[in-house]
């Protein structure tokens, strides 16, 4: 049985600057895990992990319940698509070690 029931993604070239940095790449990624106890070892797991390039790219998570959400912007696409892929690396693993360690 998979941890990870839903996955949800979506991208937008925004308008409007954040912040004083044009941040006009956004990626938003939604993932509900079976539990609020998977959930919380992933956000946990995947929260020291900082940007690289704080003045490139913005993450931000949130833990709500079951879900994860996160928000990505970027002032290029390149820094956006390098960004979230390291990141959904990271999350597969972390949802792949609690698949076959967890205590479900």
């Amino acid at each position: 049985m998979s941890t990870l029931h839903g996955v949800s993604v979506s991208f937008a070239e925004m308008g409007q600057p954040l912040s004083s940095a044009d941040w006009n790449f956004t990626c938003d990624l939604q993932v509900e895990y079976a539990s609020e106890e998977n959930a919380s070892m992933v956000y946990t797991a995947l929260s020291v992990d900082k940007e690289l390039q704080p003045d490139k790219v913005k993450r931000n998570m949130v833990l709500n319940g079951r879900q994860l959400l996160v928000q990505f912007a970027a002032v290029e696409a390149r820094f956006l698509r390098a960004s979230f892929s390291a990141f959904v690396d990271i999350l597969v693993l972390a949802t792949s070690t609690i698949e076959q360690f967890g205590s479900n």
